[in-house]
């Protein structure tokens, strides 16, 4: 994303300043198939053909994990179950993911964007968004910059982007899905009616089907017709999340890249938006152990151990929740995960579908310390030096031999970590 205002910014109409007093923020996805671009980066058979990420290619009950534009042609869709997806794709190629391989490359892109501007915000193993500003002088212009940015992670790193160009994160955001896989779009104020709000509601970033549905019994089918809505009749159906969503469909977002350092680092943290509404406990907790999986290994890499481990809940109407607790100071996976589940299911109400779902720990402590505390004073200390020693070993065979070469029994397709019924 590019943006062009300054934290003062009060709205997307009756700015006032000139062109240099403009911030710039550029959002990238990075592989707009997600794990797809990492894998042609390997399989270069992939290129021009159907092609999908499959939890188990060799499981019928398996389901996709991300599909191309070619796949999707044919109405391939993630969360799809195997055998659907050859029903409507016969020749359609599958791999495995490799959680590995794509944390390398992302971390790659990541070094590559750190040369065009110190303020990066990851959004996610494959987003990002750069605040440019003042950066005119050394790249040029936002779209000289972008051009610049697109081409190097082309050449470079064999991987496709869009890039959306912006005066805020939302709008940068939105301009990012306007042309893919691999296009430039500039989306300024004045290019809001034009652009943005002849769109269909559940085009807007954040706008889930159930949402979408309400929207549209209240009439309104375009993001514009959001924006012109009386905004009191909103906050009436939606609470806080309707002033949320006319803000936005206006262009209005005072939220700030905010940039994540090693040493600045306050918490790691993994979020998903799901590609549908889901009210079954059961997938939402495979969902969370396979986000609790990439924060215990990134944990471990980075030497750090917390206390604190919380889940972020965010509903169809906007609302979220969220929830902590403390633990003895770690980075297991399983001591992640099993604080995380235990607070999903002391918050799960099956009436309320969740549209996204995140896990984070925090409250980091000097390595030492930490280590003293949960070897010595936790319950079955010696168990958890074990399995200190036992996910470090899984560390180094999926770096050496790709995430997919081990996976937990509640990822296996056929598990049933909860009673309830298995997507």
């Amino acid at each position: 994303m590019i943006r062009r205002h300054d934290r003062s910014y009060p709205a997307i109409f009756g700015y006032e300043g000139g062109e240099e007093s403009m911030k710039k923020v550029i959002f990238l996805p990075l592989f707009h198939w997600r794990p797809l671009p990492f894998q042609k980066a390997r399989h270069p058979e992939l290129a021009g053909r159907p092609a999908a990420v499959a939890g188990d290619p060799k499981n019928r009950s398996g389901i996709i994990l991300a599909a191309n534009y070619e796949a999707r042609k044919y109405g391939v869709k993630t969360t799809m179950i195997l055998y659907q997806a050859r029903k409507q794709c016969p020749d359609i190629l599958l791999v495995p993911p490799d959680h590995s391989f794509y944390e390398k490359k992302s971390q790659e892109v990541m070094e590559l964007l750190s040369r065009y501007s110190p303020v990066i915000e990851q959004n996610s193993i494959d987003e990002a968004w750069l605040d440019m500003t003042g950066c005119e002088a050394l790249f040029g212009n936002p779209a000289e910059s972008s051009r610049r940015i697109m081409d190097e992670i082309r050449d470079k790193l064999g991987l496709m982007c869009s890039i959306g160009i912006a005066e805020n994160k939302f709008l940068a955001k939105m301009a990012s899905e306007m042309k893919k896989p691999m296009g430039i779009t500039e989306l300024w104020k004045e290019d809001i009616p034009k652009k943005m709000w002849p769109l269909p509601i559940g085009a807007m970033y954040g706008v889930g089907r159930q949402t979408t549905e309400k929207l549209n019994r209240l009439g309104i089918e375009t993001i514009g017709q959001l924006a012109r809505f009386h905004e009191d009749l909103l906050k009436e159906k939606f609470g806080k999340g309707g002033i949320e969503l006319h803000q936005l469909a206006n262009g209005i977002d005072r939220s700030e890249v905010t940039p994540h350092t090693d040493n600045e680092m306050k918490s790691i943290g993994r979020s998903t938006t799901l590609s549908s509404d889901v009210d079954d406990i059961a997938y939402a907790e495979r969902v969370l152990y396979r986000l609790a999986d990439e924060i215990g290994t990134a944990v471990r890499k980075y030497g750090k151990k917390g206390r604190t481990v919380q889940i972020t809940m965010k509903y169809p109407d906007f609302r979220t929740i969220t929830r902590q607790k403390k633990v003895p100071a770690t980075y297991l996976t399983k001591e992640i995960y099993t604080a995380g589940a235990e607070l999903l299911r002391q918050n799960w109400n099956r009436n309320k579908p969740v549209r996204l779902l995140g896990i984070s720990i925090s409250g980091f402590d000097g390595d030492s310390e930490a280590d003293q505390i949960s070897m010595f004073e936790a319950p079955g200390g010696k168990q958890t030096a074990k399995e200190e020693m036992l996910e470090r070993a899984v560390d180094r065979i999926r770096e050496k031999h790709g995430a997919f070469v081990i996976q937990p029994a509640i990822l296996l397709d056929g598990s049933k970590p909860d009673k309830g019924k298995e997507t």
